[in-house]
């Protein structure tokens, strides 16, 4: 019996999806696609907002279908788009997070240090395009920015892709922050291009100026909340401690795809040389670092055992914030402290006392713009098409400065 692989899918944000083919649906299908069932889309926000624990499978799909209605709507505005670049932008699209690894950006660069998740992404499309006989060649050259039209890549990958507009609907309704809500189906709607480049026409410029402004405040109430901050940089640590125990010699728990990450520091080239290690990351999930973290809380390292316990029981670090960098020597009264509450080493206070950095800008506009096609085919960045908001101070950066360190100093 041959499969039914025209299948809907039943999303609590965007109503039915519909998965458009039959390649979409193996793609879907294949394990690489489904471990992101299991990494949850805002890493450890629920210690936070409890109703975060969606999924990047979630996204990925949600995003999908975003670009579906986008396609959609270039092709009502006659946009020269073939059939084999709307599979590309699809393709694209699905697998543009399948490089992350647990825990989603709270653990990038930890696990492995050397690669972020859009270089892993690229090493999964290049397999998976080899897997089904090369017919993600054209999903590849827009995903990597090669393919010969630019509207193309900036719909999968700019500051007004798909990928942003359903991510920020998805974490406003599962975290309840309604500062997240933003008029998708109106931007999409307003969709154009105009000399191979992504615009909006002018009378989507309202919601555009909403997109912005929902973008920055949920940087500062979810993606960079101060406890979530402490949360997931303890998270970090823990990690850290545990590769370093391992890179030691000493025997640390883990099951046997982490142990790999855990026991060695491997370079963009060692993923080429070596096609087993993608494989082995493709094996690793949040269950893997829980898991692990679960049976650290008995470590015989005493660092890392109370790392643990504390992520494990939610006895997360005070965190304080700052508009400049934290003084040294009050950094160093904290560590002198910590070292005679838990009996350690002062080598080991900076796992229980540390720095830190975040920054956040809604808009850049050095990279990619956001461009305003009015009537006479004018195009303006939005930066000066703007009448009702500062967009200028909305793209400026800005810089925070925070420090942890156990509540009961």
């Amino acid at each position: 019996m041959v499969p039914n692989k025209r299948k809907i899918i039943n999303d609590p944000v965007h109503g039915f999806i519909t998965v458009p083919n039959e390649l979409i649906f193996d793609i879907i299908e294949h394990h690489y696609f489904q471990r992101l069932r299991h990494i949850k889309q805002l890493g450890l926000t629920y210690m936070v907002y409890p109703g975060a624990i969606h999924t990047r499978f979630q996204h990925a799909i949600g995003a999908m279908h975003l670009m579906s209605l986008a396609v959609d709507m270039l092709k009502i505005r006659e946009i020269e788009i073939t059939a084999d670049e709307i599979q590309g932008l699809y393709v694209a699209i699905l697998l543009h997070d399948i490089g992350h690894g647990p825990f989603s950006h709270a653990l990038e660069h930890t696990i492995v240090e050397k690669l972020d998740h859009e270089s892993l992404s690229l090493l999964f499309i290049e397999k998976l395009n080899r897997i089904f006989n090369g017919q993600l060649e054209m999903a590849k050259e827009i995903f990597s920015n090669t393919c010969s039209k630019k509207f193309l890549h900036q719909l999968v990958s700019g500051q007004l892709d798909v990928d942003r507009l359903d991510y920020l609907m998805r974490d406003s309704f599962f975290t309840g922050v309604s500062e997240g809500v933003i008029g998708t189906d109106r931007i999409i709607k307003m969709l154009n291009v105009f000399d191979d480049e992504l615009v909006v026409d002018v009378k989507g410029i309202y919601s555009v100026e909403k997109f912005i402004v929902a973008r920055r405040l949920m940087y500062w109430q979810v993606y960079l909340h101060k406890t979530v901050l402490s949360a997931e940089h303890l998270l970090i640590n823990i990690l850290r401690r545990a590769k370093f125990l391992s890179e030691q010699g000493e025997s640390v728990f883990a099951t046997p795809a982490l142990e790999v990450f855990l026991k060695n520091s491997f370079s963009p080239g060692d993923f080429v040389s070596d096609p087993g290690l993608l494989e082995c990351f493709a094996e690793l999930d949040d269950h893997d670092v829980f898991l692990a973290i679960k049976m650290w809380t008995k470590a015989k390292d005493k660092v890392l055992a109370l790392l643990s316990r504390k992520l494990i029981n939610r006895n997360l670090f005070r965190i304080e914030i700052s508009d400049k960098p934290f003084d040294e020597l009050y950094i160093d009264g904290l560590r002198q402290k910590v070292t005679k509450a838990y009996g350690i080493s002062a080598d080991d206070a900076p796992y229980f006392v540390f720095t830190g950095e975040v920054a956040n800008n809604a808009y850049n506009p050095y990279f990619d713009r956001i461009h305003i096609l009015y009537k006479d085919n004018t195009v303006m960045d939005i930066t000066e098409s703007s009448d009702q908001l500062n967009i200028n101070i909305l793209s400026k950066t800005i810089r925070k400065y925070f420090l942890c360190y156990p509540k009961n100093l």
